[in-house]
């Protein structure tokens, strides 16, 4: 059973639990609320159209022994400047002093690729050690960007070796998911 734990603005709020935590992040409408629901199998994390609407670190429990962290979304939300600024360092905040986290999830559009900010966060989770997992969303849709970078473990030495390819909609890829969580 999974149950929504809170929306949190600040990272010195969120619980103190003995729980793993599996994070999720993105850029702005690539789709992490939608996946999450499609991992847990319940739709428990708000999803929308409109890109941003996740502003705060929300975390979902799942059966007391995992948390699921959704996180706010980079690089495309029409928001402000501060504010862009002030969630970029929310999330490094979080990255750095967050013991619980076990594996972030960086997804990366499949239609778009990775972009400058998705680069950059990558860059910082190799420089400071912070295991992370690429996960393509979207891989039902059809249009594909020509000239996506191709992204591989040699280059990024935090990041795991398997790239992930899922669809929330179709309900493709998730296993591999579900077994990095432990999720049956």
């Amino acid at each position: 059973m999974i149950k929504f734990v809170g929306g949190f603005d600040k990272v010195s709020s969120l619980p103190n639990t003995q729980f793993p935590e599996y994070a999720f992040v993105g850029r702005s409408n690539v789709g992490k609320s939608s996946l999450i629901n499609a991992i847990v199998g319940a739709n428990v994390a708000r999803t929308s159209n409109t890109p941003g609407r996740t502003q705060t670190l929300n975390l979902f429990n799942l059966d007391d022994r995992i948390i699921i962290v959704d996180l706010p979304g980079y690089g495309y939300a029409r928001v402000s400047r501060t504010d862009a600024l002030a969630w970029l360092k929310r999330l490094e905040e979080y990255l750095m002093t967050r013991r619980q986290l076990r594996k972030l999830f960086i997804l990366i559009d499949s239609r778009i690729g990775a972009r400058d900010s998705d680069l950059d966060l990558m860059d910082f989770c190799d420089v400071h050690g912070i295991s992370y997992q690429i996960v393509y969303t979207k891989k039902d849709k059809r249009i594909r960007e020509k000239s996506q970078k191709i992204l591989n473990h040699e280059n990024h030495p935090a990041m795991a070796e398997e790239i992930i390819e899922t669809s929330a909609e179709k309900k493709t890829g998730l296993e591999p998911l579900r077994n990095i969580i432990g999720i049956k």
